[in-house]
């Protein structure tokens, strides 16, 4: 059976913390995953920085341990359980052609998803559209749609950074214990979607342009923190990155083909650009630890 993992939502976990789950799980009773969640991140301080409970990544904590088999949670009342997107009533948008320029797009904009239908939409969107399909959310992370006066355009996605990223660490120049410390400050773009209907020229780079600005904001908003870098990956066999570097991103290199999970280095997977964009000038300073 596998190691416990040694340490879960930033914080140290181990034995000690699968006991304490294990007996909050008993003691809850009849209660529902999000109230069992809620519980463990009081007890072993899953907390953001303005001290409310990390939800999202509890969720996909509790989730992990489940399928490892280390604990047993409530069978799921949303359907939700099996990890699939949530089932909800979806207003697809016209798969008409949109052409031009996109100065053309009057009103261009990014809408934070917020509601369960909007977030029913953009899973639809992703699972149908993007070559990567589905997302699991894990950590800190914000969603939106691509809109304009005319209707959807898109969709794109940040959340939690990788955990290691070697060309990443390498250009930062951070330690081992100031990634440990300072990753939230890193958000990865994790999906970007333009509608395959939708050719407008430099949309893309625009789009990433928003997303900057938007992250910070959401960020501050919803977890009282504020991202200093952004980081990608595109995989290189299919997209040139153009839209990236068109919007001042970076090409650091290439990752070593191993997913977020893989820390054993069981599950091979095509190398992909690293792309990174600063939020702040000072950004090294931040993540190294030091005043901004």
């Amino acid at each position: 059976m596998r190691r416990v993992p040694p340490r879960l939502c930033g914080v140290v976990f181990g034995e000690e913390g699968l006991r304490a789950v294990r007996e909050l799980i008993e003691q809850a009773g009849g209660c529902r995953r999000a109230e069992i969640g809620r519980r463990v991140c009081d007890r072993l301080g899953w907390l953001d920085e303005r001290g409310k409970c990390k939800e999202m990544g509890a969720r996909v904590a509790l989730l992990g341990l489940h399928r490892a088999g280390w604990i047993e949670l409530p069978a799921a009342r949303n359907g939700n359980g099996s990890g699939q997107a949530l089932r909800v009533p979806v207003q697809w948008p016209a798969c008409e052609p949109i052409e031009g320029s996109v100065e053309g797009l009057a009103d261009l904009r990014l809408e934070r998803v917020r509601q369960r239908e909007t977030s029913g939409l953009w899973n639809a969107l992703i699972e149908r559209h993007h070559y990567l399909r589905g997302w699991r959310l894990s950590g800190h992370q914000v969603r939106y749609l691509i809109v304009w006066q005319g209707g959807i355009l898109g969709a794109i996605g940040f959340g939690a950074a990788a955990l290691k990223l070697a060309v990443r660490d390498q250009w930062i120049g951070w330690s081992a214990e100031q990634r440990e410390k300072q990753r939230r400050l890193v958000v990865n773009n994790r999906r970007f979607l333009i509608l395959p209907w939708v050719r407008v020229r430099n949309l893309a780079s625009r789009v990433l342009s928003l997303g900057a600005r938007a992250v910070v904001r959401d960020y501050q908003s919803l977890y009282g923190i504020r991202p200093v870098l952004l980081e990608s990956f595109i995989e290189a066999q299919r997209f040139r990155g153009s839209s990236y570097r068109a919007a001042n991103w970076q090409c650091l290199g290439h990752s070593a083909g191993r997913g977020r999970g893989d820390r054993e280095h069981r599950h091979a997977l095509a190398p992909k650009a690293v792309y990174v964009y600063a939020l702040e000038r000072n950004f090294r300073r931040v993540l190294t630890g030091e005043r901004r």
